[in-house]
């Protein structure tokens, strides 16, 4: 039996064959989806080992919780949101290890959206992982993910004031990194 024809032709019993911890079924979700599950891990994580962890440690929900998901609901939207949850719980461990100056930051001048539109989205991805972890979190959450500030404010457990200061400063910095020269 092809899995992969099976988990496109026949979703529900793809996932039953996940709920019983099927180890193939599981070896073709990892492989089917690892490279957009990892796209969004390396919006979050400082370096690629960390985005590498982020990515196994959503795998590992993703299995465990594989359960509670509803057909009829796009698995890769379920899949995606469990592994910004992650994103967003390592962030909060972190956060209480680390203190960070967030002072020191630099407002996003005008001529702001001129200066991102020259760069393509690697370069982008690349300074974004440059951002400092509240930052980056932030920016991906309102940015990539298109959450509203109360939303950001509720999940990092900040107000929307500080998530809408935060948002500008990481732009700042983002602006910074892109432009400096020999980057």
């Amino acid at each position: 039996m092809d899995l992969t024809l099976d988990l496109h032709n026949n979703e529900q019993q793809f996932i039953a064959a996940l709920v019983k911890g099927d180890r193939a079924a599981q070896k073709v979700l990892y492989e089917t989806y690892y490279g957009q599950l990892m796209s969004v891990c390396q919006r979050y994580a400082g370096s690629e080992d960390e985005a590498m962890d982020l990515l196994h440690e959503s795998f590992i929900k993703i299995f465990k919780k594989i359960g509670r998901y509803e057909s009829g609901t796009a698995l890769l939207a379920w899949m995606r949101r469990i592994t910004v949850n992650t994103a967003i719980d390592q962030y909060r461990r972190n956060a209480r290890r680390r203190t960070e100056d967030l002072d020191n930051a630099y407002a996003l001048s005008s001529d702001a959206p001129d200066v991102f539109a020259q760069f393509g989205a690697r370069e982008i991805l690349a300074a974004v992982q440059k951002l400092p972890p509240t930052y980056r979190t932030i920016f991906n959450l309102y940015v990539v993910e298109g959450y509203s500030h109360r939303e950001i404010g509720e999940q990092l457990k900040i107000t929307e004031s500080t998530s809408r200061s935060n948002l500008v400063k990481a732009r700042g910095k983002l602006q910074k990194v892109l432009t400096a020269p020999g980057r």
